[in-house]
Parts: structure tokens; C-alpha cells; sequence
């Protein structure tokens, strides 16, 4: 058996930094027999549920992000990343990893700075065509900068980075969905995945219910919807009350075998959900969340448009109108989808998962 190796995944809270944290993790346990992993993060419910369901240990931090404005809002910032710093460095401690993985999002920022404080080898893994604050702050300490875009916004002549692509789960978790055949799922209709991502999107999830109150023909529609918890029993209802048959619920923890069974997607435009339909090869109507940091998603978005593997949208200009109409041309058009497809496959980096492990498991020098 191989000599253990340990290490922490930091980050999370949204599934855009968590779930590339976990496609590692499964890698990292894919190529060596003898792996360690602990995730040190938030303790946000999503963030606890989502990697018990995986099967992950997890810890807590005190995690807040960092604010400006008045000398005492930046007292109170600096007093707990120092809060942070010291429990991340009582679970190393503890656990004393051989490698510390930054995945983006607050709570990673302390992790790998303490990690680094304490001469344990780091990388940053950056989703986004724009860095998010946490990691443009830690590329000047971590070892390997890990990019999903091949132009990075702000890190092109970095020569710690290393393009890979954007890790993708493999694998659902180990207690999986039901199966759909209890809303009369039917493999023959044209299947619409619907999602505004871990969080859901008021927005798309008005617009694709006013579109669908407008839409000729719904039951040629096998209709899959992500709504967020906010929203979960309004939309149900509202199905209800059209008298449509859908698979509605606040989120699901099987989204790559969903991503396999639909024909178009309505979602945001997160880094993980973009990299996800190009593995699959899914044809989307993308609309980037207005607020993200940058605007980065309108930056992955349009990486895809202007390669006609995706349609945009924005979220100031969508209505159900303007969806009904985006989504019938669509479908009434199998040439196109087939074309989008192509294309998304075409883009697609399969293996970012294992480039990145790989890489981590080469700092100590193990065979893989």
C-alpha cells in the first residue's frame, strides 16, 4: 500500500468553488490507494449536507469576508482572519497535511495563508475567466495557480500557472436521487434541465414560468427544475396550477446525471456549470448572474457564445417573452442543437480533475 497522503480542500459555500474541490477529491482517491482528504470551510448548510452526502469530513471556521469602510469594520475584518489563521493552524496541527488546495471563496483565504505560513505546500484552483478577490489575494503565496480559462483575467504571463480546465464530478453521491419515472418522465420527449445554480435564480425561474404560461404543445416536454430553496413550494404550485407535470425541487445532488439526460439547459453561468455542459456536450441558454463578482459570469458566458456553443441572455433583458421565443427556435431546430453539441464537446477539458491531482501527488514525489 501506498504511503498516506493527507490533504485539505478549503473553500465553499457555493457549489461553483465546492463541487471542483470534490471532482479533486474523487481524483486524488482515483489514482492513489491511500488518501486523506479533509474539507475546511464554512458552516453553511449547504456546504455541511453537500460533503456528508459525498462521504467528505469537513471542518468550521469562523469565516467573514474581508470589508472596508470605517477603521472599525476593518479592525473586526482583521481580528477574525486572525481568528481564522489560528484554527487553521490548529487543524494542521492536528492533521499535519502534506498538501493545503485553495478552491476560492472567503473561507480559504486563511487556510492557505496559514498553510503557507507554516511551509506546507499550496495551490489555488481559479473557476473563473475573472479571479475572484480570495484568490487574486492568495496567487501572490500559493506555489500553483490552477486556471480554468486559458486567458485568466490577470494571470496570462503568471508563470506559476498551470492551464487545466475546470475539475468536473464523476461521480454522483453516495446516496443518490430517486429516480425521475414518478413525474412520467418520458427518455422520448425533449428534456429541459432548468437551474439557477446551488443558490437558485429568482429570475430564470419567473421567466421560464411565464414562458411556459405562454408555450404551445408543454407536454412534448420533460421538464427538470432547480429552483433554490426560496422558491421551491411558489414554483411547484405554480406547475400546479398550469397543470404541468415537472421534477421540481430546491436543489439536486445529482446534477451531472441530470446534465446526461437533458436535451437544452436554462441556467446561470458559473464556471462549474460551464465546464459541465462542455463535457456533456449540452446545449444552453446561458444568463449570467448580474452581481457575481466582475461580472464574471457574463465572461463565461461569452467565452461559449462567441463560439456558438451557447446562447446569452441577460438577466436586465430576460422575460418569459424573450425565452419562449429562444427556446422554441432551439428545439425547432435539431441542426443547430446538434452543432452546439459538437462544439461544446469540442471545447471540453475532460481530465482537469486528474491533471490537478496529479500534480498535487508529484510535490511528494508518489507514483501515479
Amino acid at each position: 500500500m501506498n504511503k498516506l497522503f493527507k490533504i485539505i480542500i478549503t473553500g465553499g459555500k457555493t457549489g461553483g468553488h465546492l463541487f471542483p474541490g470534490i471532482a479533486v477529491a474523487q481524483a486524488l482517491e482515483r489514482l492513489h490507494d491511500n488518501v486523506d482528504v479533509l474539507f475546511v470551510g464554512t458552516n453553511a448548510p449547504f456546504e455541511v449536507q453537500t460533503l456528508e452526502k459525498y462521504g467528505y469530513a469537513h471542518n468550521s471556521i469562523i469565516s467573514k469576508p474581508v470589508k472596508g469602510g470605517s477603521i472599525l469594520s476593518k479592525a473586526f475584518s482583521i481580528s477574525i482572519l486572525l481568528v481564522s489563521m489560528i484554527q487553521a493552524m490548529m487543524i494542521m496541527k492536528r492533521i499535519k497535511p502534506d498538501f493545503v488546495l485553495g478552491v476560492g471563496g472567503f473561507s480559504s483565504f486563511a487556510v492557505v495563508l496559514a498553510a503557507w505560513c507554516m511551509g506546507i505546500p499550496t495551490a489555488i484552483q481559479e473557476q473563473n475567466a475573472i479571479p475572484g478577490l480570495t484568490n487574486r489575494l492568495l496567487s501572490k503565496f500559493a506555489k500553483t495557480i490552477f486556471t480554468s480559462f486559458k486567458e485568466t483575467k490577470g494571470l496570462v504571463d503568471n508563470a506559476k500557472v498551470k492551464y487545466v480546465g475546470n475539475p468536473v464530478r464523476q461521480t454522483d453521491p453516495v446516496e443518490s436521487e430517486t429516480s425521475l419515472t414518478s413525474n412520467d418522465f418520458n427518455p422520448d420527449k425533449i428534456t429541459l434541465l432548468v437551474t439557477g445554480g446551488s443558490q437558485g435564480a429568482a429570475s430564470i425561474n419567473k421567466a421560464f414560468m411565464d414562458a411556459l404560461a405562454i408555450m404551445d404543445n408543454t407536454d412534448r416536454f420533460n421538464i427538470i427544475h432547480q429552483t433554490g430553496i426560496k422558491d421551491e413550494s411558489a414554483i411547484q404550485q405554480q406547475y400546479d396550477d398550469l397543470n404541468i407535470k415537472a421534477t421540481v425541487k430546491a436543489f439536486f445532488h445529482n446534477m451531472p446525471q441530470l446534465l446526461k439526460m437533458a436535451d437544452l439547459a436554462i441556467t446561470r453561468a458559473g464556471a462549474g456549470t460551464v465546464f459541465e455542459l462542455c463535457i456533456m456536450g449540452l446545449p444552453a441558454i446561458l444568463v449570467p448572474f448580474p452581481h457575481a463578482a466582475d461580472d464574471h459570469q457574463t465572461f463565461n458566458a461569452m467565452a461559449l457564445e462567441k463560439q456558438d456553443a451557447a446562447i446569452m441572455i441577460k438577466d436586465n433583458e430576460l422575460t418569459g417573452q424573450t425565452l419562449e421565443k429562444t427556446i422554441q427556435g432551439l428545439v425547432g431546430n435539431k441542426s443547430r442543437l446538434e452543432r452546439m453539441a459538437q462544439m461544446l464537446k469540442r471545447i471540453a477539458i475532460t481530465n482537469a480533475d486528474e491533471k490537478i491531482a496529479t500534480c498535487i501527488l508529484k510535490t511528494k514525489e508518489i507514483k501515479v
